[in-house]
């Protein structure tokens, strides 16, 4: 057997050329496509002004619910009629949310693709929305938040979120909800939101051979029904980082394992140093070689892999660091944890370092913006954020040419060691004292 000591040296990166992007205004909406020439298949989404960002104090994981009351049948069908109109195109609709919108889409051939569209605008604008359809829908989304909360991870990431942002706003509260406040949310909660967000026109994607397609007809199904005006973007939000660390502690009795969610807020998605903190994220915890997953995976033995990176949306940040370590070792990986934030911080990444992290996330766009659903989701990211049209086509060049210092310099602006919350979830009668013996911040129990 021939042990390799030495890593193999990064390959070029395949290269990549986005597609052209057309705009047009139809039928009261935006429609913006992509040019795919000779694919046969199309896709299209309808972007709405949405997202969990929109959701009322209180009801969060509304957005949920009414995706999947969607899915129930409309006012001209009921749910198995629908469900086999959508068959009888080869398709399903494929409906999600996030913070920044709500997107409902098709991916059909493209000669079907305008059938589609009829049929999703038909969902989005008039959907049943059955009061027993909604409860039952609730009932099971509780259910399923009910075990996946009864796992570790969800409170911690509650902890944290809650620590830098404020539980008493929509974005210092979980994404998808919690089960009491989807158990909150009532059937004339999610028929005002439906008719206060989801009949405003939005934006139709689509992705294909626009050759074979009519972005006119597209444009007028998917806005046909809508009515009312675009929501006012509001302004990104100027969330202050602590000046000191802080320790969270969150009780699971008897755990094995301690769950660790290490963070501060960070700057929005569309903020001028994106490209540079994507590559510090990725030098830091964001692939297996990172520095990170390096220390503690391959030379502590800590845990099975760790994580970092920062999670950005329209209007606020978050900088996270997320893994399972051991009980026994919970103080000294929170230590060297810190220790690795800090470093990276203070003196910045190394040229080598920075060359595989470059090839790396260059690489990837060949590969994840290859099928006409994921061109559709990278236009997305041009209409939330207000990224201009060449954006992805020349995302690969400032990644690649992206430099030690740019990137050094954007991980002592963006990482701030000292203003660190730490959330820890194991069991507090194992591990707190030796948290609080590293010094590295106050303790205290979660809900304090």
């Amino acid at each position: 057997m021939t042990l390799i000591a030495d890593r193999p040296e990064t390959g070029e990166p395949r290269p990549y050329r986005f597609p052209q992007v057309v705009r047009r205004t139809v039928a009261g909406g935006d429609v913006v496509a992509a040019h795919l020439p000779g694919h046969n298949l199309a896709a299209a989404t309808l972007l709405l002004d949405a997202g969990a960002g929109r959701e009322p104090l209180g009801r969060e994981g509304l957005g949920g619910v009414l995706a999947k009351a969607l899915e129930e049948g409309t006012a001209q069908r009921d749910s198995s009629a629908y469900a086999l109109a959508l068959e009888g195109l080869g398709t399903e609709l494929s409906i999600g949310s996030d913070w920044d919108a709500f997107q409902v889409g098709v991916q059909v051939p493209a000669r079907r693709l305008l059938a589609a569209v009829q049929l999703m605008a038909e969902a989005v604008r008039t959907p049943r929305l059955d009061p027993a359809d909604i409860t039952r829908v609730r009932d099971d989304e509780v259910t399923a938040l009910r075990m996946y909360w009864a796992n570790p991870g969800p409170r911690a990431d509650a902890a944290l979120r809650a620590d830098l942002f404020g539980a008493d706003q929509r974005h210092g509260r979980p994404m998808d909800g919690d089960p009491d406040s989807v158990a909150a949310i009532g059937i004339d909660d999610v028929t005002a939101f439906h008719a206060d967000r989801l009949l405003r026109p939005g934006t139709l994607l689509v992705a294909g051979d626009l050759d074979k397609l009519d972005l006119d007809a597209l444009g007028g199904a998917a806005f046909a029904g809508a009515s009312g005006a675009p929501a006012p973007v509001e302004a990104p939000l100027d969330v202050a980082v602590r000046d000191q660390r802080r320790i969270i502690v969150v009780d699971r009795p008897g755990s094995v394992q301690s769950t660790l969610r290490i963070g501060h807020p960070g700057p929005h998605r569309a903020h001028p140093d994106y490209v540079s903190m994507t590559l510090v994220g990725t030098v830091l915890g964001g692939a297996f070689t990172s520095r990170l997953n390096h220390l503690l995976r391959e030379v502590r033995g800590y845990t099975y892999g760790i994580r970092a990176d920062f999670g950005l949306s329209r209007r606020f940040g978050r900088f996270v660091v997320a893994g399972n370590v051991q009980t026994a070792v919970t103080a000294p990986a929170l230590v060297d944890a810190i220790g690795e934030i800090s470093r990276t911080a203070i003196e910045g990444v190394t040229e080598p370092e920075l060359a595989v992290a470059r090839s790396w996330r260059a690489g990837q766009l060949s590969v994840e913006l290859q099928s006409p659903r994921a061109i559709v989701g990278a236009l997305g990211t041009l209409v939330l954020y207000g990224l201009p049209d060449d954006y992805h086509a020349t995302l690969r060049t400032r990644l690649l040419a992206s430099t030690e210092a740019e990137v050094s310099a954007a991980a002592a602006t963006h990482l701030h060691p000292d203003g660190l919350t730490l959330v820890v979830e194991g069991d507090a009668a194992m591990i707190r004292d030796e948290i609080a013996a590293t010094g590295l911040g106050d303790v205290v129990d979660a809900g304090q």
